[in-house]
């Protein structure tokens, strides 16, 4: 983590432990489905059993300190434990007289309620003594089983030995113990406790013993037992969260989870393993041989909801059947699985071709390795790889990657690697959390590339903790910019050293940091009106304080009367008046309570000193003053400051004395401070290829019509391509089949069809998967049908523009490419020309081996137009003519007779 950068400060609340309702609805929600009847169940039984947990913790609290009190006697002697137990304060109830409601007062409004002293188990009406002083002593007489066995090594601590502050100290945290049981017996899931328990037995054995600690916690489950005689669900219940809290306590504390970094040389990121139990719970999907069929389809499911963002089975009917099959039979890996995902149509519609390469790349990141691009040399790294190799290389990259590989293996479904799974870096937070979010690939604009690059530049002008934080320079009390619209967080490296620019309001010689010896210096004219209590009258300057220290007229009631009646009467000087109005009740909710630390000092600052904060090093001395002796105090420490003496001393108000340039520029650049007095028009030149474009006479509408329809015609739109998908579907299939004979035999041949055996077999291969389209086509060249009707009429420069035709959609290049399949055919016969067709890598790019070949150059522009428009043009029995014929013979120039050759044998 480097010291001088930040990715932004979104605020995050992470999950600290779990309920029964919130983690049986994420489970579903995490999923994508409705919730199932044993999450169903499990939510019924814990609201049926509401009640019974709320009469445990009622009874629990009603008697803590009795059950403190036990386990305290249990591990202490030589005095009275209970009295090193801090009470909390509880609040006093009134009346609406005013008066205290205590039992006597409830007695005399009819409203007090009477329990018996001897009923212990919370309301079920034993008459056990367990909550009097004599249950008390009698527990200390009697064995109780549900306390269990003293551990070994326990021995009493003496409680002059250990000092009354230890004792403060045991006794707070056995009464913490208790509190936090009370806690997870309320939200019905154990997790809290271990999520707080886990690891405490390292801090405590410094202070206490262990052995100490586990006999209280027995006591205290024995003693909270046994207010329960009867209720065999609230014992069961209590000794299942006690036994929790006493396996917790026992075990070790558990190491860090460490995030890898780039280079074996840097330490791992660490996350504390409490943060990890108390996050909300994501399953982790793997797809292994062993497993069943529906935890294979669970996994697939949660690969499409990783790599699409959404389970793509369920949004869009949409399912990768050849891939899902391949998975689940283990023909590939899962690894191979989200490669494949990755690379498919579908993820380069949705995530890659709607964007720049730097968002493709932070989205790919996040579907493939489950974070955000980590520094700027990773980012640059990538994005030189999606340049050159584009989808293909950047997901080959990702998933063949070391990290890929440590994290999820050939098995593991990537997940998201957010908060609480694993530890986050500091720099790029604010992209990060952004990234990992669902709306994610509704953002176009790349955060992290920006992010990176705006390091590199210089600081902006803005508060150091962030845009948001300076108010809008108006005369209308703090109003900040709204950080939910149009937001544009900028992040920035400010040090502690840094300090902004500010713009004084006067003569800029009489900067306070050039000059400190003219801080008392009034502006004149080149700044605001200074009023002094010697100059002025004393209702000028009250005014004057509200509209400086408010920023507006108080409204009504908001007015200090006494303090205005002192200041008149000289019992307060202007320095003290200005100090009364800051502390205000109605200056402390609208300035204060409203708005976080820094947003408030800052606004604070402005109004009573006259200038915003200058950076960290002056902020960050403000933000300990409020977090140690609170608002009052940070008052005081503006108002008794050197500067404020220096500068307005005890009888002017303070003023506004710097602006930052924003502010110098919000104010200056308005329409309504501009002056358009000599404003200069400059007429535009027309461009040169407007000129040139123009039309020079009126055409006729014959001509206009003659232009309209040149270029590109709808031909090219209207051209319907069959392409075979699947061969589930039969009415597909015979439909692709039927194309196939029109593109091969220019006409449809279903009367031949029905007479011979030779397509019906073809057509029950390519039905039943055991040949692809390809072959089906090639089958079909290879006919004694097209044999009989293109190859044995026609000579074989015929045959090949026929060929190119038929299986290439378009009529030879040129001689080279004739003389090349003549020696094919010569040499191999109709069948092998038919096969070098199909196979080359013509053939493969534009058709594949699922689309029946069409006509390819329909319109123009297009290189072989003319040759594919006659051929395509000219009906196959009406000519036997070459559309691509030899060279033309030519008349020499010179003479044979004059030719060397023919000359020199003429001369012998």
């Amino acid at each position: 983590m480097t010291l001088t950068a930040s990715g932004g400060s979104a605020p995050q609340n992470p999950q600290r432990y779990q309920t029964v309702p919130a983690a049986s609805i994420a489970q579903a929600e995490q999923k994508d489905r409705y919730m199932e009847n044993t999450e169903l169940g499990e939510l019924k039984i814990f609201f049926n059993s509401g009640m019974k947990r709320l009469a445990i913790a009622q009874t629990l609290t009603r008697y803590s300190e009795l059950i403190v009190s036990q386990a305290a006697n249990r591990i202490f002697t030589g005095g009275s434990a209970l009295a090193y137990l801090e009470k909390a304060d509880e609040p006093v109830e009134m009346t609406r007289g005013g008066n205290v409601l205590d039992q006597k007062e409830a007695t005399k409004l009819g409203t007090a309620t009477f329990m018996a002293s001897s009923s212990g188990n919370g309301g079920n009406g034993d008459s056990s003594d367990k909550g009097s002083i004599f249950g008390s002593i009698r527990n200390l007489l009697v064995n109780n089983p549900e306390e269990g066995v003293a551990p070994s090594g326990f021995r009493p601590i003496n409680v002059a030995r250990y000092g009354p502050r230890n004792m403060a100290k045991s006794l707070r945290d056995m009464s913490w113990f208790l509190r936090y049981l009370t806690y997870a017996v309320v939200a019905g899931d154990p997790g809290i406790l271990t999520v707080n328990i886990r690891g405490l037995r390292g801090i405590i054995e410094n202070a206490c013993s262990t052995p100490a600690t586990i006999v209280a916690l027995q006591t205290m489950r024995g003693a909270s037992i046994g207010y329960f005689k009867g209720d065999d669900e609230a014992q069961t219940i209590l000794r299942q969260y006690f036994d929790v809290m006493l396996s917790e306590f026992k075990a070790p504390t558990p190491s860090n989870l460490v995030r890898l970094r780039e280079s074996k040389d840097l330490p791992g990121r660490s996350l504390p393993q409490s943060y990890f139990n108390g996050a909300e719970r994501r399953p982790k999907y793997a797809m292994k041989p062993g497993l069943s069929s529906s935890e294979k389809n669970e996994a697939v499911r949660a690969a499409y909801r990783q790599v699409f963002e959404r389970d793509i089975t369920r949004a869009y009917s949409l399912s990768i059947s050849d891939l899902e099959s391949k998975v689940k039979n283990g023909e590939i890996s899962m690894k191979e699985f989200i490669r494949r995902l990755a690379k498919s149509p579908l993820y380069r519609k949705q995530f890659f071709e709607p964007f720049i390469n730097s968002r493709a790349l932070e989205l790919a990141f996040k579907h493939i390795l489950g974070r955000g691009p980590s520094f700027r040399e990773e980012v640059q790294k990538y994005f030189s790889i999606v340049s050159e190799g584009g989808l293909a290389g950047l997901v080959d990259a990702l998933i063949d990657s070391p990290e890929y590989a440590d994290y999820f293996g050939e098995e593991t479904v990537p997940y998201i690697r957010g908060l609480g799974q694993e530890a986050q870096e500091a720099r790029n937070w604010g992209p990060q959390i952004s990234l990992l979010k669902y709306s994610a690939p509704f953002r176009k604009v790349p955060q992290f590339i920006t992010f990176f690059a705006a390091l590199k530049q210089p600081l902006p002008d803005q508060h150091v903790y962030g845009s948001g934080n300076d108010p809008l320079e108006i005369q209308f009390g703090a109003i900040f910019p709204s950080s939910t619209n149009n937001a544009h967080p900028t992040p920035a490296k400010f040090k502690k050293d840094t300090r902004r620019i500010l713009i004084r309001q006067g003569a800029g010689i009489d900067n306070q940091l050039s000059n400190p010896g003219a801080r008392a210096k009034n502006p004149g004219s080149l700044g605001p009106k200074v009023f002094k209590d010697s100059e002025v009258s004393k209702s000028i300057i009250i005014d004057a304080v509200y509209r400086q220290v408010f920023g507006r007229k108080p409204y009504a009631g908001q007015e200090l009367s006494a303090a205005e009646s002192q200041f008149k009467n000289g019992d307060l000087s202007v320095r003290e008046f200005v100090r009364a109005i800051a502390k205000s009740e109605s200056f402390r909710k609208t300035y204060w309570t409203s708005l976080y630390v820094m947003k408030a000092v800052e606004y604070i600052h402005r109004r009573l000193l006259g200038r915003p904060t200058y950076g960290r090093q002056e902020t960050n001395q403000y933000f300990d003053v409020c977090a140690k002796k609170g608002f009052y105090a940070l008052i005081d420490s503006i108002m008794d400051s050197k500067e404020f003496a220096e500068s307005f001393g005890e009888d002017t108000v303070p003023y506004e004395r710097y602006l930052t340039p924003a502010g110098q520029s919000r104010r200056s650049l308005r329409v309504s401070s501009i002056r358009d007095t000599g404003a200069r028009i400059d007429q535009k030149a027309t461009p040169r290829f407007i000129e040139l474009g123009a039309v020079a006479s009126q055409r006729p509408t014959p001509e206009v019509k003659q232009r309209v329809g040149q270029g590109v015609s709808v031909q090219r739109e209207q051209t319907k391509r069959f392409k075979l998908t699947n061969t589930f579907d039969k009415g597909a299939v015979k439909t692709v089949a039927q194309a196939a004979y029109r593109q091969i035999f220019e006409r449809d041949i279903a009367p031949y069809v029905i007479k011979s055996s030779e397509f019906s077999e073809l057509e029950s291969k390519l039905g039943n998967s055991e040949i692809n389209l390809k072959e089906f086509i090639e089958g079909l060249g290879c006919s004694g049908l097209y044999i009989k009707e293109f190859y044995a009429p026609y000579p074989n420069t015929k045959v090949i523009e026929l060929g190119t035709k038929h299986f290439l959609g378009r009529a030879p290049q040129d001689q080279l490419e004739i003389r090349k399949y003549n020696k094919i055919l010569a040499s191999e016969g109709i069948r092998g020309f038919i096969r070098a067709l199909v196979d080359t890598p013509e053939y493969a790019q534009y058709f594949g081996e699922d689309t029946v070949p069409y006509r390819r150059f329909p319109t123009l522009p297009a290189a072989n137009f003319p040759n594919t428009e006659i051929l395509y043009n000219r009906l196959t029995k009406q000519s036997s003519d070459v559309v691509v014929p030899s060279f033309s013979a030519s008349s020499a120039t010179t003479p044979v007779e004059q030719l060397p050759l023919m000359a020199g044998a003429l001369d012998k």
